[in-house]
Formats: structure tokens, sequence, C-alpha cells
């Protein structure tokens, strides 16, 4: 390996351990050490791991773990209680005084990490956390980034143009369709804007590794030709998933979230049109219990296909 390179990343971690404090004998002004933080962040967010768990998640010695955790015992930070499935193993948890002593560890972390931020415009943050998801996606685990998890969360400005841009492209590479359909897109998400009204429409974005890997939205349904609002009827439209975010169940999840928010929302059926050539989001909506009720032959964006429409009733 070439030395540059060895010391280019070594000089790399010099820089970013310094910055954000870790050197320090107490992390973030506190009594811990980054170790001894490290561990209390496990246990204020899972449920009553074990040592063995512990071990694993953190990659510590057994050894030296124990000496972590019997520190916390002594300073009452941690309490034990017998597993009821194996006497050999004990789960652990915060007491209150733990859990009190954690408290200003995060929030120390979240704002030193929004100080972080906060000396950056957007395009620099945005570029500074997609440096991070690569580094992590290049140097973790295959099967950790085969199970990394995706975020789903509201739109926000700029998602519209990816929403259109992926729609146009993908579609012209999988099915050869012309960009007829981008300017469907378009016009759609064009509609949703200026017609968004929060209680009765939304849209969810879903994020892997800080990419955009999906979305779909639920919108108030409307007669074809007036545009009239139907009355207690939603419209899901525009689900896309990535192929890189394929298999993760993640179409199932975004149809899961329409289907939520519209009984929340009052509504008592959800419409969707689709082509029948779309063979794994007619999957989705089957499983889902969505019930083929029309069909129609169309020639659109540049080919013969079969128009559907698909519907879901839903109970009161």
């Amino acid at each position: 390996m070439p030395t540059d390179r060895i010391e280019t990343i070594r000089a790399f971690n010099r820089f970013y351990t310094r910055r954000i404090g870790v050197l320090h004998e107490g992390l973030l002004d506190t009594p811990f050490t980054l170790a001894e933080s490290r561990l209390l962040w496990e246990f204020a967010h899972h449920d009553a791991p074990t040592a063995t768990e512990l071990a694993r998640a953190l990659d510590l010695d057994a050894g030296y773990l124990s000496r972590l955790l019997r520190s916390f015992k002594e300073r009452g930070l941690i309490q034990s209680t017998r597993s009821p499935t194996d006497a050999r193993q004990a789960h652990l948890s915060l007491t209150a005084a733990g859990r009190e002593a954690f408290a200003p560890l995060d929030t120390r972390s979240r704002e030193q990490v929004a100080g972080l931020l906060g000396t950056l415009p957007e395009a620099r943050q945005q570029q500074l956390l997609q440096a991070m998801a690569t580094i992590q996606q290049l140097l973790g685990d295959s099967a950790d980034t085969a199970a990394s998890p995706y975020l789903l969360r509201p739109h926000r400005p700029g998602d519209m143009g990816w929403v259109v841009s992926r729609h146009g492209a993908l579609y012209a590479q999988e099915y050869r369709w012309n960009m007829d359909f981008e300017a469907l897109v378009a016009r759609i998400t064009a509609d949703f804007i200026e017609r968004f009204d929060a209680t009765r429409e939304a849209c969810w974005i879903a994020e892997r590794d800080g990419h955009n890997v999906g979305c779909v939205f639920l919108v108030q349904a409307r007669d074809d030709n007036d545009h009239t609002p139907l009355p207690g009827v939603a419209q899901l439209r525009m689900l896309l998933v990535e192929p890189s975010a394929r298999g993760l169940g993640l179409g199932a999840r975004l149809v899961d979230e329409c289907e939520r928010f519209a009984r929340l929302a009052g509504y008592t059926r959800i419409t969707l049109w689709t082509n029948s050539l779309l063979q794994a989001a007619r999957g989705i909506y089957q499983k889902a219990g969505y019930h083929l009720v029309a069909s129609e032959a169309h020639h659109s964006f540049g080919h013969d296909l079969v128009g559907e429409t698909w519907q879901k009733d839903l109970a009161p």
C-alpha cells in the first residue's frame, strides 16, 4: 500500500479526533471518557442489552467491557436483571441516575454537531454529509451495508426536481418510455406543490446513506374532467424505489404509510392508476389489499399500454 495514502488517512484521523474533542480527559466537559460515553449511548438507545450483545455491538474486549460495566454499577448508573430464559445472562439498563448522567452528554453532543454544521452553508453541509456517508459505505461491512436502514421524511425544497428526474430516467431505462412521461410527472409535482394541504395530502421521500432512494405521494383524488375533489377519496401517486434499494421492503412500507395517513385524514377510499406491465408495483398493491376495478388500453409514452385502476376501501 502506498505510504502517502496511509499517511493521508492518519492525518485525517488526527484532524477529526482533535476537531470533535475526543482526546480530552472528559468528553464534552463531562466526567465520561469516549468509551464510557459510547457505552452510555448503547444503554440509552437499546432495551436492556446483555454484556455479550454490548461486546458484539461495540467490538470491545470482554475484559475491558467488564471493567467499564463494573465501574458503572459502582457509580449507580446501571442495574442488572437476570434473564428469565438464560440464568447465565443478565439484562442491563440505565438507572434514573444513569439517565440523568446521559442527558447532558447527549445534549452537548447534539449542540457540538449543530455548531460544526452551522459554520457551513447548506451546499457544503450536504457535501459533508454525503462524504461521511461514502466513507461509512466504503469502510463498513458488506452485511452492514446491505442491512442499512432507510429514513422516511416529508418533502423539502429540491425534492420535486429529483422526483421528476428519477422517474424520467428510470422509466426510460427500464421500459423505454419517452419524455412524455417525464412531462406528466412534472405536471403532477407542480400541482402537488400548488394545491398542497398538509392535513389532506403528503409526500414521503426515502433516504438511504444520505441519498434519495424512493418516494410516494398521497393526494386528494379529483375528477378527471373538471378536477373537483372527490369527497372521501385519496389517490396514491408516483411510487418509486431506486434499484439500489429494492428488496428492502421499501415499496410496501411507502404504500403502508399512505394508508396510515389516509385513515388519519378521514378518507374512506384510496385509488391509484398504474399500468399492467409494472408487475412489482402491482404485486405490492395486491398484497396491501388493493383490488383491480378497471382497465383500459391506451397509447402513451411511446408505447401501447394497458392502464389499470386499483382501489382499497378503508374500514371505519
